[in-house]
């Protein structure tokens, strides 16, 4: 037989009303009471109605979760951090991914639509703006993420993508070398013009000039386009002794692109990521990454939510909100001083 409310409230003495709060968090219900209600309800196997708790709220307790790629591992890490969040307050997720295709965008709108989805937080950097008002038009509170288009939005998590650009080259100009690349992705809008424009900074604050063709973007961030890629460095005038990748996608298809040509990894050629994905500690060699706070971006951008979500007031009438986090430098084994047999 399933438990409800009202078996717990008789084993704890207290209210259906004090049960339905305590296991809502409500904070005006004392700690003690609410342990002991939390503490029945677990020994008693007692599984909330998502439906009961939709008709009394209004609410479908559905959040829509749009990214670029749900193959992508950056991703899926902050996902998870959106998840653990939104599960502790009753919701579940609707994922989707543009794969920066308008048509795909449009059907995920029609598809929020149809599940009633209570808000969207779009992961997608590109997502346009068109299907963006869209989702707003019809009620749909918005958060993003690493958007490239954010100020068409009132919502917004970011990584401080400058900071992390100019940490990584610094390092490289820290071991020596002057000879820095930079491998950019075209389709990821504001993130690889952050990177690149931080990449472009610390350079010139050494007064390190950027040869032609040191700066070559790529469509998409695939570990493929960025093993092909290496052919454009390898074959300039000057090849670099360092290169700065979009992401660590791209920098393990340059790694298994060295592999392939002969060059050895730091010795011949260092190669830095960004974002530290699961992958990029088990590459060989481990590679030399800026540990993005991915779950953290997840967290904030549902607290975010949620507390769009929770106001007594309309949306719009909110004060537009941006939060930036910073991450931290992981050097591992992918970089080292320039080879002084290929230093001119």
């Amino acid at each position: 037989m399933t438990t409800t409310i009202k078996d717990i409230a008789r084993r704890t003495g207290v209210s259906h009303s004090t049960v339905s709060r305590a296991l809502r968090g409500d904070p005006l219900i004392s700690e003690e009471t609410a342990e002991r209600i939390r503490q029945a309800a677990q020994e008693m196997t007692y599984t909330p109605s998502a439906a009961a708790r939709s008709l009394k709220t209004n609410r479908s307790l559905v959040l829509g979760v749009i990214v670029s790629s749900i193959d992508d591992p950056f991703f899926s890490e902050i996902v998870f951090g959106i998840e653990d969040i939104a599960q502790q307050a009753g919701y579940r997720l609707f994922i989707a991914a543009s794969q920066h295709d308008a048509s795909r965008e449009q059907k995920i709108v029609q598809a929020l639509m149809e599940h009633r989805a209570d808000g969207v937080i779009i992961c997608s950097s590109s997502y346009s703006a068109e299907q963006g008002r869209q989702l707003f038009e019809n009620g749909f509170p918005i958060v993003v993420v690493n958007h490239q288009g954010a100020e068409n939005f009132n919502y917004s998590i970011f990584h401080d993508d400058m900071d992390g650009s100019r940490q990584i080259t610094r390092h490289l100009i820290d071991q020596g070398h002057h000879k820095i690349a930079y491998l950019g992705n075209s389709l990821s809008g504001r993130t690889t013009l952050d990177r690149l424009s931080g990449y472009q900074a610390e350079l010139e604050a050494a007064q390190i000039p950027i040869p032609t063709g040191y700066i070559h973007h790529v469509a998409g961030s695939d570990p493929l386009v960025g093993q092909e890629s290496l052919t454009h460095f390898i074959n300039l005038p000057q090849p670099p002794t360092a290169i700065v990748c979009f992401n660590d996608m791209l920098a393990i298809g340059v790694l298994k692109g060295c592999r392939e040509a002969g060059i050895l990894v730091p010795d011949d050629l260092s190669v830095t990521g960004f974002d530290n994905i699961t992958f990029s500690a088990y590459t060989c060699p481990a590679l030399t990454t800026f540990d993005q706070p991915k779950q953290s971006i997840g967290s904030e951008a549902a607290r975010l939510m949620l507390e769009l979500l929770s106001s007594e007031i309309p949306v719009e009438t909110f004060q537009p909100k941006e939060i930036i986090l910073k991450g931290n430098l992981l050097v591992r084994h992918s970089t080292t001083s320039p080879n002084s047999k290929r230093v001119e």
